[in-house]
Formats: structure tokens, C-alpha cells, sequence
């Protein structure tokens, strides 16, 4: 039995992850910012993460592995970062495949980051995801330890997250659910992507840990079946058209456009414009890969389980008022709630462009 402490483990990868290593006699801690309700082998203690305060006191304990979720600045990773090391046998630093450039091959581990290869200095002068998690991974590399292991996973789903290009549900799925129109981008929707559902990722990280060859080491975990954002959405539609008794409309702007409704530059120039196809090889020496599951069979189930009880995030009252205005869809005030909301939509969708 391993004693293992989990930071942020509450979302699509991580909530799958406390289950998979509960279920196997591992002991496991979790810190969550909402109360939750303990399981005889799963501890959830309440609190900020990033708040030293809350976190040192945590750290004076001697944990067999951390697993860590948190999404940090690289100046405030770097602060904590030995802290960690020196608390556990195993740090598993959660990374991204958004570090890597494009490539024209299936990326491999190896493969050239945006970091190390563009050219764009506006770009590299920001603390962008891509960028942060790169250096992070570099302070890892340096930091004259080798008791950390770095995940790589890509865009992961889950029966709460559904991703359509840049557009989490509440830019998509929420305006379907409604009547009106989905509005996408034609130059991301066929581009190859790289879907993997999060109880596949979680199962693999579960392997990871413990693992000594994993020790100073980074691996992406991503399925190996590629598909366009076409086909992601083709899969949508056919479940909503299943639950609502309709197609959904679909508008495809081009990218000046779709940058209007949504505003992710980096994120769409330096990600969701690349085709992002994944060799598994490396991580496959200790996964089976293989058996993670059909896109087109799960995403469609995890969209069939979020319609039996739909819950969203507050939605983007600006972005849903300039998708309006390109499809000629008016959204009633009532719909929206708070009136700073309801004028910020009156003001994008008449009058500011």
C-alpha cells in the first residue's frame, strides 16, 4: 500500500485517478477547494493548493508519491518545486502535449517543443500554458533530482468535459441545448486531433506510479487513433440529434472570425491549428495503449451521460453575444440572470464589434 498525496484531484483525469489507485489498497489524500465526502481509503482535506500556508504543512509529511494537478506560473513552481521533491520518493509533475511544436510526424517524446523552436518573440516573452509547462519541466530536469516523472497528456474528455476546439461545452454544447446555433471554426475543423478519455489517462498514470523506470523520465499519454475536429463534432451531433429530435445547426466561420467569438490566440496559433497526431511507443512499454477506449463509441456515451443531468459552468456572456450576431440569433434576457451580464451581451451583440 502506497501513501499518496494528490493535488487537485477532482477533475477529468484526477477524480478517475484517486478511484483507480483507492480501489487497489493505496492510501489516498486529495485536496479539494469544496467539501467532499472521505471513503475509507480516500482523505479529502480542504483547501487552496497554491496557498503556502495551506500546502507547507502537507509537505512536512513523507509521501510514497505526489501527484500533481495544480496549473502554477513558472516563478511560483519553481518556489515550490524542491518542496516537493524532498517530500516524496516520486513527484508525477502533470505537464501537456501543448508543449511540443508541429511536426509532420507523430510526435514522439523527442520531439521539438515550442519552447526550444519558435521563433515568435512576443510569443516566447509570455508565461503561456505551452511555455510555462515547458519550463517547469526544465526546472524539473535541472533540478539535480531524479525522483520525478513528467505526464504529457493531451485534450482528455470525460462525462463532464467536451471539448470542440478551443470551445469547452458552455461555448458549444450549451447553445445546441438551447435551439441556437453552433458556431466553430472552419480552419480548426479539419485539423487532425487527439481525444483520449480520462479514465484511460488516469489508468495509465495509475501504472506509472511506482514504476523506477518512470523516474526522470516524460511521457504523453494520448490515444493513437486521430481524427479531425469534423469528426469529434459529426459524433456530437448525432447524440444531439438522437436527444433533441433536430440536428443542430452548425455555423463554420474563418479564423479572423471565430478569434472574434473566442479569444485563445496562442492556444488556437500554437495548438488547434497543428495537426496533432501521437506515437505511443514509449509509454506503451509499460501500458497497454491499445486498450484504451473507441472515441467514437465513449465520447458519444459520456455526451448521452451529461444530457440525463446537465450542469454548466457560467457561461461567456460576450462570446455568446458575438456568436449571435454572426448567426443572426438573439438570445432573451431572462436566459442570462445578472444585469451586468445582460448589458455586457446587449453591448456585443448591437452595438461593439
Amino acid at each position: 500500500m502506497k501513501n499518496i498525496l494528490v493535488l487537485g484531484g477532482t477533475g477529468a483525469m484526477g477524480a478517475h485517478l484517486v478511484k483507480i489507485l483507492a480501489g487497489r489498497g493505496d492510501k489516498v489524500t486529495v485536496t479539494t477547494r469544496s467539501p467532499r465526502s472521505p471513503s475509507p481509503s480516500i482523505e479529502y482535506i480542504q483547501g487552496n493548493a497554491k496557498e503556502t500556508s495551506f500546502l507547507d504543512p502537507l509537505l512536512e509529511r513523507r509521501w510514497d508519491t505526489i501527484v500533481d494537478f495544480m496549473v502554477y506560473t513558472t516563478s511560483a513552481f519553481e518556489q515550490r518545486a524542491p518542496k516537493f521533491l524532498e517530500a516524496t520518493d516520486q513527484y508525477i509533475f502533470l505537464s501537456s502535449a501543448r508543449v511540443y511544436a508541429d511536426s509532420s510526424e507523430a510526435i514522439s517524446e523527442e520531439s521539438p517543443r515550442l519552447l526550444d523552436s519558435s521563433s515568435d518573440e512576443k510569443f516566447l516573452a509570455t508565461d503561456e500554458y505551452s511555455l510555462a509547462k515547458a519550463r517547469q519541466e526544465n526546472f524539473l530536469r535541472h533540478s539535480g533530482s531524479k525522483n520525478w516523472t513528467i505526464i504529457r497528456p493531451y485534450i482528455t474528455y470525460s462525462e463532464q468535459r467536451l471539448q470542440l476546439g478551443v470551445l469547452e461545452k458552455e461555448g458549444w454544447l450549451y447553445r445546441a441545448l438551447r435551439g441556437r446555433t453552433i458556431v466553430f471554426s472552419e480552419d480548426i475543423a479539419f485539423k487532425l486531433t487527439t481525444l483520449t478519455y480520462g479514465l484511460d489517462v488516469a489508468g495509465a498514470m495509475a501504472e506509472l506510479i511506482g514504476e523506477k523506470r518512470a523516474l526522470g523520465e516524460a511521457y504523453h499519454i494520448a490515444q493513437r487513433e486521430a481524427v479531425s475536429w469534423q469528426d469529434v463534432l459529426d459524433i456530437y451531433l448525432a447524440v444531439l440529434e438522437k436527444h433533441l429530435g433536430k440536428r443542430p445547426k452548425v455555423m463554420l466561420l474563418n479564423l479572423d472570425d471565430f478569434s472574434r467569438c473566442k479569444n485563445a490566440e496562442y492556444q488556437i496559433k500554437y495548438d488547434r491549428l497543428f495537426n496533432r497526431v501521437f506515437d505511443s511507443s514509449k509509454v506503451g512499454e509499460l501500458v497497454d495503449v491499445k486498450e484504451f477506449s473507441s472515441l467514437e463509441r465513449r465520447l458519444g456515451r459520456c455526451l448521452e451521460e451529461f444530457l440525463e443531468k446537465p450542469v454548466f459552468l457560467p457561461i461567456d456572456w460576450r462570446s455568446e453575444a458575438i456568436k449571435d450576431r454572426f448567426s443572426g440569433e438573439v438570445t432573451g434576457l431572462k436566459e442570462i440572470g445578472h444585469w451586468k451580464q445582460k448589458l455586457k451581451y446587449l453591448i456585443y451583440r448591437f452595438l461593439k464589434y
